[in-house]
């Protein structure tokens, strides 16, 4: 958590915010004390005839219960100044001499001395209105300000996760799953927002409301004050008992929670298998499973949550009764001086109270904090170089030089050799497993290799910067990555390309045929994953994209692996219309779509076999001659 303040507090517009709920909680908890001052004041009725013809020790009134008629002629005397009348003013401004020693009573005579308070009701109402606002005021103060911070906060750690997730290299994605990722950076964002919000009560309201409640409650009482220290360590005990437990309780919750959202995505993502199967019963168990899981967790925390509270006011109920029948019967308070101490005891132990259900917050967000540090420690494997320079143009070759790679502890390329040549169309073929998709997908530095070098224009790719790089490349997935937006949104991909450059991309790639004939056109709004699209309309909106981008390097793989012919006849087309002008790279299964490419390369278990024109393989390699043979058979297939 002090990891996550220092993250969040070194921008200065969150110090700000900090100080004005600091000004903020200061002057609401004054005015909650102000409020319990007020009740004193309307409660004090006056002394008794005991209290004014009580003893007088060390300059102060000592009451009793009896009073002679001796020490009473005395007192009328003294107060009167020796005349036969005895007056109220006479009274106060003695007692104002010799009242009991507790401060607060003395503020109490004081303001309603000056202000007339319990004489004169105009006083006193204007007294309460002004204190019933300026404690509405400052309570929407404080809780507001620290609202605003809890979503700043949530707003700015959900952004600063995103931005550092990106950053981070492919390995990270294939340990952590969707569910996972989703969860962290929604739902852990926020849990660490309401903690920095809880700190705020319970490490700077909370200390300076009891701080200043008992340096106030010493002053009205010391002997009743010791019961404040009879009675913290009982509450502070079960306060870190269960803080304990809610922390472990809530990773395993926030764990669960992951699991479940996989779980959830996992399906919806795969209903049409499930249907297809007739395998509902199957999905609602396993789901059902995670949900009794996630509940029962979720019950434990609840029980853990909701008994701080009662046991607290228990015991602090516990002491403000012996409080306040000590100080009535035993060392003779007025009923106004125990009714504000009692206010004060309350305000005292109400923060305290506080505290535990806020740490119960804290605690889950401290181990939501854990879980965003473990992601947030982590730095990106592959960085630009200090001297790394930018890649304006590509002029010559690609070259894979001995290279070698591996996934953990399996080699997927062993000494690669490779030569692209600029304009040339290149493709790769093999079979599942060979290592086509690791060759693109450490050309643009998604990965970098263990062993050998790969150098573009005679340099190692490590001597450009990333994005420079990858500024060259252009990519089409074999299956493409469409958002929630407009047709021309999706090609543009956040690039401010004309309306002109958007359509002759679409038309290059033959998807403006079917884009036209859509109810806005280019301004028809795409579903989830472009599910408005069927896969061939998907795959050349792809490929429009990576046109529209006009990098020297186009990239396809298995861009046609799931088509049918007539989508496959037209993506064929548009990668032959661009023979000569670009520097395509093909991974394909279908080997029709590349019959036509300057180059085939065949690999198998990591390592080229052979390379050459179709009519080379076809001659040479035997098993790219026996891919080749069962592709004719297929029905429908005509070279």
């Amino acid at each position: 958590m002090i990891s996550l303040f220092r993250i969040v507090f070194q921008h200065k517009k969150y110090r700000v915010l900090l100080g004005i709920i600091v000004v903020c909680m200061c002057l609401a908890t004054f005015a909650s004390q102000l409020e319990f001052f007020a009740i004193g004041i309307i409660t004090q009725k006056g002394p008794s005839f005991f209290d004014v013809f009580a003893p007088i020790k060390d300059g102060h009134l000592i009451p009793q219960d009896s009073v002679s008629i001796d020490l009473m002629n005395q007192r009328f005397q003294e107060i009167s100044g020796g005349r036969e009348i005895l007056t109220a003013q006479d009274t106060e401004q003695f007692l104002l001499r010799h009242a009991s020693k507790d401060y607060m009573g003395a503020a109490f005579r004081f303001v309603d001395h000056h202000f007339s308070l319990t004489s004169n009701l105009t006083h006193l109402a204007v007294f309460l209105f002004f204190i019933a606002i300026f404690k509405a005021i400052t309570l929407f103060a404080h809780r507001f300000s620290t609202k605003l911070t809890a979503i700043e906060v949530s707003r700015y750690l959900r952004q600063r996760y995103f931005e550092h997730i990106q950053s981070l290299p492919m390995s990270f994605y294939q340990k952590y799953d969707m569910g996972t990722l989703s969860s962290r950076v929604v739902g852990d964002a926020t849990l660490v927002a309401e903690a920095i919000n809880a700190c705020f009560v319970n490490y700077l309201q909370t200390p300076f409301t009891i701080i200043t409640t008992l340096i106030l409650c010493f002053l009205t009482s010391w002997q009743l004050s010791l019961l404040i220290f009879l009675g913290l360590p009982l509450i502070i005990f079960p306060i870190v008992f269960l803080a304990k437990r809610v922390k472990r309780i809530a990773k395993q919750i926030q764990y669960n929670q992951e699991r479940f959202a996989s779980v959830l995505i996992d399906f919806i993502a795969g209903i049409q298998t499930v249907k297809m199967f007739a395998m509902e019963d199957f999905s609602l168990d396993k789901y059902r499973g995670h949900n009794a899981k996630m509940a029962l967790l979720e019950r434990k925390s609840a029980r853990y949550d909701l008994s701080s509270r009662p046991i607290v006011h228990t015991i602090a109920m516990f002491f403000l009764s012996v409080a306040l029948i000590y100080g009535l019967f035993v060392l003779h308070m007025n009923v106004s001086e125990v009714l504000f101490y009692c206010g004060m005891l309350y305000l005292f132990y109400e923060p305290v109270k506080k505290f535990a259900e806020e740490n119960s917050q804290i605690q889950r967000g401290v181990a939501a904090a854990e879980r965003m540090l473990e992601v947030m420690a982590l730095h990106p494997e592959i960085t630009d170089a200090a001297d790394a320079i930018d890649l304006l143009e590509f002029k010559d070759s690609i070259i894979f030089d001995n290279v070698w790679f591996k996934y953990e502890d399996e080699w997927i390329l062993k000494g690669l050799d490779l030569t692209i040549k600029k304009g040339e169309t290149l493709a790769i073929v093999g079979p599942t497993g060979a290592g086509k998709s690791t060759i693109v997908q450490l050309l643009p530095r998604l990965y970098d290799v263990q062993k050998g070098e790969i150098r573009i224009d005679g340099k190692s790719l490590a001597a450009y910067k990333q994005k420079s790089l990858r500024e060259q490349i252009a990519f089409v997935p074999q299956k493409p990555f469409l958002f929630m937006d407009t047709v021309e949104a999706n090609i543009a991909f956040g690039r401010k390309f004309s309306m002109n450059t958007i359509k002759d991309a679409a038309v290059r790639a033959h998807a403006d045929e079917f884009i036209s004939k859509m109810p806005q056109a280019y301004q028809t709004e795409l579903y989830e994953g472009g599910r408005n699209l069927s896969g061939g309309q998907q795959q050349r909106l792809a490929i429009a994209r990576a046109l529209a981008k006009n990098a020297p390097i186009l990239v396809m793989d298995e861009a046609t692996s799931a088509l049918d012919a007539v989508s496959e006849h037209l993506i064929k087309t548009a990668i032959g219309e661009l023979r000569g002008k670009m520097t395509q790279i093909l991974i394909a299964h279908r080997l029709s779509t590349i019959e036509d490419a300057d180059r085939i390369v065949y690999l198998e278990h990591g390592k080229k076999v052979a390379e050459g024109t179709k009519d080379e393989l076809l001659a040479t390699c035997e098993p790219f001659s026996k891919m080749w043979k069962l592709m004719m058979q297929k029905p429908g297939y005509s070279s």
